[in-house]
């Protein structure tokens, strides 16, 4: 019997624009320009997502998280070819933070979804992110901070999603073992592989049947949960 589900944040409590450079980044490019930059903005992006995409390979390899702060001092050496102030690294990451968050939507009638299961299960969140204050913010501002037990990102505990480890500990946090835990999420690979190979049961939000699931962990949306739940019992 499940008491306790876990959820996924980006693509699965909020939506989101994973672009690093849909979202608009003049103010971040700005500050580069101020502090003697000769890089268009253009070029900026282009050696932003660059240095990001280096550190997500090494992620997906050995599943060690990265925060970032750690990509803003590689991406600023990297353009200035010189160890950065770390004043210059806040400022820089802080801004870029701030502009790729106007990509975060939040979904219609949540706080009350999460209020409703909030009364059946306890709930968590395990979440793969490089500043966890992304996330903690957001949980506040959609108002359902307090409906959750635990909190687990992937920067804070060292190891991302899919390794086990990290929903192990969640499930540790809260008194929680695998066989009555189900965890919510939209990746197969880091949500729905990686909550499996933990003894989880695992429901992936996947709307175009895309991914090789059971019919029964398929979910067409987040809200699509309590129907399951309902048949799970």
């Amino acid at each position: 019997m499940l008491n306790h589900i876990f959820f996924d944040f980006f693509g699965t409590l909020v939506a989101y624009s994973p672009s690093r450079r849909d979202q608009g980044y003049s103010i971040s490019h700005k500050i580069l320009k101020d502090a003697g930059a000769t890089h268009s903005y253009d070029e900026f992006l282009d050696l932003w997502c660059i240095v990001s995409e280096e550190f997500d390979t090494s992620a997906e390899k050995t599943h060690r998280e990265f925060s970032m702060m750690e990509v803003g001092e590689a991406f600023l050496q990297r353009m200035f070819e010189q160890q950065p102030q770390a004043e210059l690294t806040s400022r820089f990451v802080n801004a870029y933070v701030a502009e790729w968050n106007k990509g975060v939507r939040y979904l219609p009638d949540l706080s009350r979804f999460v209020e409703r299961l909030s009364k059946r299960y306890r709930l968590g969140v395990i979440t793969n992110t490089s500043d966890s204050k992304i996330v903690l913010n957001h949980l506040e501002q959609t108002g359902v901070r307090g409906l959750f037990d635990v909190v687990v990102t992937s920067v804070e505990f060292g190891l991302r999603k899919p390794h086990p480890d990290i929903f192990h500990f969640a499930m540790r946090e809260v008194g929680a073992d695998p066989q009555s835990s189900a965890y919510v999420g939209d990746s197969f690979e880091a949500d729905y592989r990686g909550a499996l190979a933990a003894g989880m049961r695992p429901f992936l939000i996947d709307p175009q049947n895309s991914s090789p699931v059971a019919e029964e962990a398929r979910l067409a949306n987040l809200f699509d949960l309590e129907q399951r739940l309902v048949l799970a019992r």
